[in-house]
């Protein structure tokens, strides 16, 4: 017995095969009919599963609406100048900022206010890659000078190593050093090989 006979009690009729063996086909017409029939009633059932999916989603999901004037934050992606088994880092920045909207060019697209230090990119970016700044005037905003490329990508380049140190395994020992990078501060420094830095 398969196990969803065992559950429910009946067999399961999946849309490949929705007839039982043991029941007489209907033909001609009939065929065509039932099978439409059962068509609408698996299209019903989609729209209910895809209401319900869709309900669950908007739940959680506000729509994001920005006017001129407003300041926000650009969303970027750093990349470490070494990259460990290729995992970027947890810690570093996702935004930069704060820009100035200028216009809108759509209802989900942006033109932003740039420094000139990002002439290469442009300047009009979609609503998923801005965060909504709130003003407080207690807030002291400094903006570092982060190169980005076309691609919205920086790389975090090494500036110091602060310590160094040896770590032993079972048949070998790697040297390591902790280095202090460009655009994070110094408690967020990590630890690498020396290999790998020295490359």
């Amino acid at each position: 017995m398969a196990p969803f006979e065992a559950l429910y009690g009946k067999r399961c009729r999946s849309p490949v095969g929705w007839f039982e063996s043991t029941e007489p086909r209907p033909r001609g017409t009939d065929l065509l009919q039932e099978s439409l029939d059962q068509v609408r009633v698996i299209q019903d059932r989609l729209r209910t599963a895809q209401s319900r999916h869709q309900s669950y989603a908007d739940h959680r999901r506000r729509p994001l609406r920005f006017v001129v004037g407003d300041r926000v934050f650009l969303r970027v992606s750093p990349m470490k100048g070494v990259m460990r088994f290729g995992r970027r880092c947890k810690l570093s920045p996702r935004y930069i900022g704060t820009f100035e909207i200028l216009r809108t060019v759509r209802e989900i697209a942006y033109k932003l206010a740039l420094p000139p230090a990002f002439l290469a990119i442009h300047p009009v970016f979609h609503v998923s890659m801005l965060r909504r700044y709130v003003r407080d005037e207690s807030h002291v905003l400094q903006y570092d000078a982060v190169e980005l490329d076309d691609r919205l990508t920086f790389v975090d380049e090494p500036v110091a190593i602060l310590a160094k140190d040896v770590r032993s395994f079972r048949s070998r020992a790697i040297p390591v050093v902790k280095v202090c990078w460009r655009h994070r501060p110094v408690e967020e420094a990590t630890w690498e090989t020396k290999q790998e830095m020295r490359e």
